[in-house]
């Protein structure tokens, strides 16, 4: 695809403080394929601290998980993998002391623990970012005894945690009492590869992008609908990839022949895809989590140089501000008619591209992004947490 570059944009460079200290990322988390990990990463480097990792990941994404938990015969997998990632965390760990911090990464719902019994005197923050709670009940689990166990491990794991994190101020309310004091609200971010500066393409078309693994928060059905609206309108091209949960019930939907549907993008090449849109779909699910979760999509967006249309929640506004468009939550017919709005004004089209990097550049660079954790960590003392096993 043919780009012509816009005149440059400038990007500040992260502010940079020395702080000293090592900070080790510890758990079973998969960085190339869930980023937040890197974000951290890199903020903390951005701060001038020295960042180690002691990493095994243990290649279960969460729809895979939320399948053993549905299906007890095979939660025995489960923890046999667990437990054989483990054993090479504790071996590989014994290279990794004297560290100041420990942050266990995201899905380390038992990874917390073993982290207290391996540094038991060394603050550990736990970036919490998925209640296990709410993922099912988000993916439609509808058994009880299995939302009340896994409400127990979110229990259990934040109580662990000297610093719990958190992605919005919704999240913080819904932790526990005991452990909300030390939570922490760590905006989801974007790593430093998804920084494009907005540029004019050359096609005519409007290019809309949507990514993601089509659970139900993110209301995918609701995008499809609104593409089989927009299947006649030629101003438009469409890129939706990944697969998921409702993708066979949104491809359904949509009956346009205007989409480039891909099914997997590896990490590496998606942020200049992003990039080369000039419009990033966020989330448009009606379930209580999509009401109170700023989505990766949204951060990676809008770093990405291109127009945000999301939903209109609290948390989505307190990000972004007057940097998205935004349509009711679950309304494809609204979604449908901001996107003809846009490909009807281009110079609002490029306004909302420039003004989406710009929060991006000021608000979820890896340095900003942990901002209040650091603050948190530079306090004089180190709140206590109610140890490896919760009450």
């Amino acid at each position: 695809m043919a780009i012509s570059h816009a005149p440059a944009v400038a990007i500040p460079a992260p502010r940079t403080r020395r702080t000293g200290r090592r900070v080790l990322f510890f758990g079973t988390y998969d960085a190339r394929r869930y980023p937040r990990v890197r974000v951290l990463q890199e903020g903390f480097a951005a701060l001038g601290d020295e960042v180690l990792e002691c990493n095994v990941p243990l290649r279960l994404d969460t729809a895979a998980r939320v399948k053993m938990l549905r299906r007890p015969w095979l939660v025995p997998l489960l923890a046999a993998k667990l437990a054989s990632t483990w054993i090479r965390l504790i071996a590989r760990s014994r290279r990794c002391r004297g560290v100041d911090l420990v942050v266990v990464g995201y899905m380390g719902h038992f990874d917390v623990h073993l982290a207290r019994l391996l540094w038991p005197r060394t603050p550990v923050a736990l970036d919490h970012l998925v209640s296990a709670r709410d993922t099912a009940l988000d993916r439609r689990v509808s058994s009880r005894w299995l939302v009340r166990v896994l409400d127990w491990l979110d229990r259990a794991a934040v109580h662990a945690a000297h610093f719990p994190c958190v992605d919005t101020a919704e999240h913080r309310e819904r932790v526990c009492a005991a452990a909300r004091g030390r939570a922490v609200v760590v905006p989801v971010g974007a790593p430093s590869d998804w920084f494009y500066p907005p540029v004019q393409h050359a096609s005519e078309r409007v290019r809309v992008v949507f990514f993601g693994s089509f659970t139900p928060l993110q209301g995918a059905p609701v995008i499809g609908e609104a593409l089989r609206l927009l299947a006649d309108d030629e101003r438009f091209a469409f890129t939706i990839v990944g697969r998921g949960q409702d993708y066979e019930e949104t491809r359904a939907v949509a009956r346009a022949a205007n989409v480039e549907w891909i099914d997997w993008v590896e990490p590496e090449y998606l942020p200049y895809l992003v990039a080369c849109h000039d419009v990033c779909l966020g989330i448009f699910g009606t379930g209580p989590k999509a009401l109170r979760v700023v989505p990766n999509k949204v951060f990676q967006g809008a770093a990405a140089g291109t127009a945000i249309v999301t939903s209109d929640t609290p948390p989505q506004r307190q990000e972004l501000g007057n940097a998205a468009a935004y349509v009711p939550a679950g309304d494809a017919s609204a979604l449908a008619a901001e996107l003809r709005k846009l490909a009807g004004d281009r110079d609002r089209l490029w306004e909302l591209r420039v003004a989406a990097f710009g929060r991006a550049n000021e608000r979820f660079h890896p340095a900003a992004v942990i901002e209040a954790l650091n603050a948190r960590l530079s306090a004089p003392a180190v709140p206590a947490a109610a140890g490896s096993v919760a009450a």
